[in-house]
């Protein structure tokens, strides 16, 4: 066992936090790429690498902030949320949305997965496709923490994806998936508590 490098990425992966808050400062075009590489090493479903991305900077930060923040608002007080209190959500959501210098939005695509003529076998293609995308993004939250940027993973898109092809004219093949903020980190993240590894595994050994 490599027990130094063991180490090495054990640090690594226990010092990533959720990064909210950020420098103004910009992130260079070089290093998002490398980042972007990184994450394009993970394992996928038959390799077919099914993660698209797009990098969003400038001014359509706040154009995707504030397109996605009408349905957000819809479902907030169709769920019952107080006006006001639905509007204090809305607006933290967009601040963190708009205010972070890089966002990155992680997209699915289907056209390169296996068909198949039966519903159930469609849906493991597709599963296994969204689990590709997730080990990229993983790669790419641990690439940026190891270059000393802070990032944050959301999951809104999920919610308005049709907002969010609209508003970025995305192909109409490119599923959005998850939203990264991307940025020099103005503070060093909470750490949460994790359950312990014991109430969460089971052992099968052979009798």
């Amino acid at each position: 066992m490599n027990e130094d490098r063991l180490n090495t990425f054990e640090a690594l992966a226990c010092s990533r936090r959720s990064i909210r808050r950020y420098r103004d400062e910009p992130v260079p075009r070089a290093l998002i790429e490398r980042l972007l590489a990184i994450a394009g090493r993970a394992p996928s479903a038959h390799n077919r690498q099914p993660w698209r991305w797009a990098v969003i900077t400038g001014d359509m930060r706040r154009r995707l902030a504030d397109a996605m923040a009408v349905p957000f608002r819809r479902d907030l007080l169709a769920d019952g949320v107080p006006v006001d209190e639905a509007e204090r959500i809305v607006a933290r959501s967009r601040a963190r949305i708009s205010t972070a210098p890089v966002l990155i939005l992680a997209c699915l695509t289907m056209e390169d997965m296996d068909t198949y003529p039966d519903e159930h076998r469609r849906r493991n293609e597709w599963l296994m496709a969204a689990q590709s995308v997730a080990l990229a993004c993983q790669n790419l939250l641990l690439a940026a923490h190891a270059a000393g940027l802070g990032a944050c993973w959301l999951c809104a898109p999920l919610f308005c994806p049709q907002t969010v092809r609209d508003t970025l004219h995305l192909p109409e093949t490119w599923e959005p998936q998850a939203l990264i903020t991307l940025g020099w980190p103005a503070n060093t993240g909470r750490d949460r508590p994790r359950h312990p590894v014991s109430t969460l595994t089971r052992w099968y050994d052979e009798a």
